[in-house]
C-alpha cells in the first residue's frame, strides 16, 4: 500500500474511535465491506460464474428473483450475522426480518439491505449495486419487524456499493459522504472520493418517461419544462438520463450532480411509489443529504418518513437541492390549487375530434 493512502479501516477508526460504541459500528461496516468484495467477485464473473439472471424464482414481493440476488443475499448474511454486532437483518429477498441465531452473540445494531439493486441489468453488463442501512436496536430480545420501522434520520450509517469498471463503496457515518475504491491487488478499499458534494444546480435529470401517462401534474410540468429547454420557462437546455439501476443513477449524481425522479404515479393505487423506503430510499437519502443534496417524496423529506411495514414503497425525488426544491414547490402548488393552468404539449392527448381541434381552412 502506498504511503498516505487512507484505507476504509483507518477512516472508520478515525471517525468512530472516540464514540462509546464506535468500535462496534466500525467492525460492522468492515463486515459489510467484506460482503461487498464477495458480491463484486460474483458480478465480475458474469455468465462464467453461473450466477445469471435465471433460476431464482420469486421474492416475497412477487418480483422475479435472479440467482445473483440469492447469492448476494447469502453473502451479506454470511459476512455479517456471526460477529456479535447485529441483533437482526432485513433484506429485500426475505419476507420477514431475520434474527441472529442463538448460537451467535447478538449485538446492538440492525442491518437492512438490498443485496443486488438493478440485478435485471446484469445480463446486459450494466452496473449494479448493493444498498445498506444501519439502525440501532433498543432492546436485547430478538428484533421484530416493528424494531426496523424507524425514520431515516435515525440511521447511524448508510451506504452503497457499485459494481462497475471499478468497485466502489460509498458510505456515511454522519460526517459527510465518502467514496472508497477497491484496490484488487491488495484487497482493500481506498479513499478516492472524499467529501462528495452534489452541486445545488444542475441541467441533468433522470426519469423513466415510459411512465409519463401515469405521472401527477407537478412531475409532468417539471419534465415538460426541462424538455422544452431554452425555449421555455427554464431558459436553458437539459440532458435526460435513465439507466434503470438506482445505485448507478445516484452515483452519477454524487459525482457530477443531477436530479433523479421515480415519482408517485397512478398505475397501482396500493403502491404510491416503486422504491422501498427502508433499505433503498432511506439510506440513499442520507448519503444525498450528507453530500449537500436534497431527498424528498415530493411532499416531505424522505428522511422524515417512518415506515409502516418492512417492504413499504415510496416516491423518490433526489439530487441537486435547487431542482428538488422546485419540484416540491410544484407539488405544493398543485395540492393547494394555486398552480397555473397546465396543459402539456408533450404529454397531452392529440386528436382531430377534440372540441378545440380545427381543420385548417375552416
Amino acid at each position: 500500500m502506498l504511503p498516505g493512502r487512507m484505507t476504509l479501516s483507518k477512516y472508520l477508526i478515525q471517525q468512530l474511535g472516540r464514540l462509546d460504541d464506535g468500535g462496534d459500528l466500525a467492525a460492522l461496516l468492515i463486515d459489510v465491506a467484506a460482503a461487498v468484495k464477495a458480491i463484486s467477485a460474483m458480478t465480475a464473473k458474469g455468465a462464467l460464474g453461473g450466477g445469471g439472471t435465471e433460476g431464482g424464482g420469486q421474492n416475497v414481493q412477487g418480483e422475479i428473483q435472479h440467482r445473483l440476488d440469492v447469492l448476494a443475499n447469502e453473502a451479506m448474511i454470511g459476512a455479517c450475522e456471526w460477529g456479535g454486532l447485529l441483533a437482526g437483518l432485513a433484506s429485500e429477498e426475505l419476507a420477514e426480518p431475520r434474527a441472529i441465531p442463538q448460537e451467535f452473540t447478538r449485538g446492538r445494531y440492525l442491518l437492512a439491505f438490498d443485496p443486488l439493486d438493478g440485478s435485471s441489468n446484469a445480463d446486459v453488463n450494466v452496473s449494479v449495486g448493493t444498498i445498506f442501512s444501519v439502525l440501532r436496536h433498543a432492546g436485547t430480545d430478538a428484533p421484530s419487524e416493528r424494531d426496523f420501522l424507524q425514520a431515516g434520520r435515525t440511521q447511524v450509517a448508510a451506504g452503497y456499493a457499485i459494481y462497475g469498471p471499478a468497485t466502489m463503496l460509498v458510505i456515511t457515518v454522519g460526517h459527510g459522504t465518502h467514496g472508497f475504491t477497491l484496490d484488487r491487488e491488495i484487497g482493500n478499499f481506498i479513499l478516492t472520493h472524499p467529501n462528495m458534494t452534489i452541486p445545488a444546480d444542475t441541467s441533468e435529470f433522470a426519469i423513466n418517461t415510459s411512465n409519463a401517462r401515469f405521472w401527477e401534474t407537478p412531475v409532468q410540468r417539471y419534465v415538460s419544462e426541462c424538455q422544452v429547454g431554452r425555449n421555455g420557462d427554464r431558459g436553458r437546455d437539459f440532458n435526460m438520463r435513465w439507466i434503470a439501476s438506482f445505485v448507478a443513477e445516484v452515483h452519477r449524481i454524487l459525482v457530477r450532480g443531477g436530479v433523479f425522479l421515480y415519482p408517485k404515479d397512478s398505475r397501482d393505487p396500493h403502491r404510491p411509489g416503486r422504491l422501498r423506503l427502508l433499505y433503498e430510499a432511506s439510506p440513499i437519502a442520507l448519503l444525498v443529504e450528507q453530500a449537500g443534496g436534497r431527498a424528498s417524496t415530493g411532499r416531505q423529506p424522505l428522511l422524515d418518513v417512518t415506515p409502516s411495514e418492512l417492504h413499504q414503497r415510496v416516491p423518490v425525488i433526489l439530487g441537486s437541492r435547487n431542482e428538488v426544491e422546485r419540484i416540491e414547490r410544484y407539488h405544493r402548488e398543485a395540492d393547494s390549487g394555486t398552480d397555473r393552468p397546465y396543459v402539456s404539449p408533450l404529454f397531452n392527448e392529440r386528436s382531430l375530434f377534440r372540441p378545440e381541434a380545427r381543420i385548417p381552412g375552416t
